[in-house]
Order: C-alpha cells, then sequence, then structure tokens
C-alpha cells in the first residue's frame, strides 16, 4: 500500500446552510503530484483552508501522515511539514527576493532575528539563498524590490519561500492566477522541477499546467469528490466533460474533442 502523508476523512465544512465540503476523503500520497480541480464554487480553497488549519471543520478529521493535526493551528502544521502558497501573494512588497528567502531560511533554522544582518555573515544561509534564486529563476532579480518584479516571478519567488520551509507537503493554491500567457512557462517549469521528495497537491484552473504536471487527479463538484484518476482517466470522463470542462469550454492535453 503506498505511503499517505495527508489524508482527510469524511470532511465536512458548513456555513449556516451551505456546505462547501461535503464529506471529503482524500488521500495524498509520499512523492505526489496531485492535482485539485473543478469549477469555481466547488470548495476547493475551503478545503485547503481546512487541510492547513485557516478554518475549522464542522466534522471530519485531518491526518498528517498518522498524526491528527484536526484542531492544530497553521503555525504548528508548517512546523510540522505542511506549507501552502496563496491565490492572492503574500509577500512583503519592500523587501528584495534575496532578503526575503534570507527571512525564509533564518526562520527555519532559528536565526530569523538576525534577518537584517547582511546574507553574506551566515555562510549557509546565504549559500541556500543563492540556490533557491537559481531554482525560482530570480537570480538576476536577487536585489530589486518585490513590488517592482513582473508578477510571474512574484509567484515564483512565494514558490520559492514554501519550499525554503523545507516542507514535506507543499500545497500551492493556484501559483498560475493571474500570470501573463508569456510569463506561464516558467511557472510550469518550475512547479514540474518541483523536489521528488516533496508532496504536492496543486490547486489550478489552469489545464495546461495541471496535466503537465499532475500523476493523479481529484474532481471536486459542490463541495464533494466527483471521480479521482489519472489524468487520462479524468480527460476522458464524460462527468468531468460535462460539469468542469463544458463550463470552462477547454478541453485538457490529451482529450478527445469527439
Amino acid at each position: 500500500m503506498a505511503d499517505v502523508v495527508l489524508q482527510t476523512d469524511a470532511l465536512v465544512k458548513r456555513f449556516g446552510g451551505i456546505t462547501a465540503t461535503d464529506n471529503v476523503t482524500l488521500a495524498v500520497e509520499r512523492g505526489a503530484r496531485h492535482a485539485l480541480i473543478g469549477p469555481n464554487g466547488a470548495g476547493k480553497t475551503t478545503l485547503i483552508n481546512l487541510l492547513t488549519g485557516v478554518a475549522a471543520p464542522t466534522s471530519g478529521r485531518v491526518r498528517l501522515g498518522t498524526l491528527d493535526i484536526t484542531t492544530m493551528n497553521p503555525h504548528a502544521r508548517v512546523g510540522l511539514g505542511l506549507v501552502r502558497t496563496f491565490q492572492i501573494n503574500q509577500l512583503f512588497a519592500t523587501l528584495t527576493p534575496l532578503q526575503s528567502l534570507a527571512l525564509a531560511v533564518g526562520s527555519r533554522v532559528g536565526a530569523a532575528w538576525r534577518w537584517w544582518h547582511p546574507v553574506g555573515r551566515d555562510t549557509a544561509i546565504a549559500a541556500e539563498c543563492e540556490r533557491l534564486l537559481e531554482q525560482f529563476r530570480l537570480t538576476e532579480h536577487a536585489d530589486q524590490a518585490t513590488r517592482e518584479l513582473p508578477y510571474g516571478k512574484r509567484r515564483l519567488l512565494e514558490i520559492g519561500l514554501a519550499v525554503a520551509l523545507k516542507p514535506s507537503v507543499l500545497l500551492l493554491d493556484e501559483p498560475a492566477a493571474g500570470v501573463p500567457a508569456n510569463e506561464r512557462r516558467d511557472i510550469l517549469d518550475t512547479v514540474a522541477a518541483l523536489p521528488a521528495d516533496v508532496s504536492v497537491l496543486l490547486i489550478e484552473h489552469d489545464m495546461d499546467l495541471v496535466f503537465s504536471f499532475a500523476r493523479r487527479i481529484t474532481v471536486l463538484v459542490n463541495g464533494a469528490v466527483l471521480t479521482e484518476g489519472s489524468p487520462d482517466a479524468i480527460a476522458s470522463d464524460p462527468r468531468v466533460r460535462a460539469v468542469y470542462l463544458g463550463e470552462t469550454r477547454e478541453t485538457p492535453a490529451g482529450a478527445s474533442h469527439g
């Protein structure tokens, strides 16, 4: 049996009379490249909020490995290796990518109190920051204020900051959202090259990114799991085409147009 690193058991979230997450059971395996898709209002971001502790479930459980984390706060979950990015980036506008990464790495190794010192004073932190800048295609923008970066580079920086925390499970909430077409290739390539030992759950509307990245796809509709399977199985499933792809008027790579 595959090693499951993140799992929900019959997860429910109600807001008054609205059921946003409806009895969702989901398993993310070690090393996964798992995508979560569905039409607007399907409950994808609500589910991510439940996984990360931003919201508390009405019922059901969330487990990280064998540990029940249902009632843990978001900071504690990050400390255990469950890290997310956001639909709208959460960056320090006045810091540079180098400073931002030094802050993230420093916080992980217990040196955040001296983040404002020149990065070169701590050779280990400096070396890791240089590797991250290269990995996320930010080397030439290292000393540029984040607010001045092209939007695609800001999205890359946010993913880089998440990876700097050394997650075991990384939740990517629409990393390509708002990125201009001419900058999307960097996002696709960088997400595809994430470390193999990091299990990734991707929420995304961009079908090119989903089908180039995922080895397994879960489809949510009205807060519930409609189906789950390989990209080929999802692309050919008539229920997915009717409910999800029919709304977007798009056909994913590998799907027939019949």
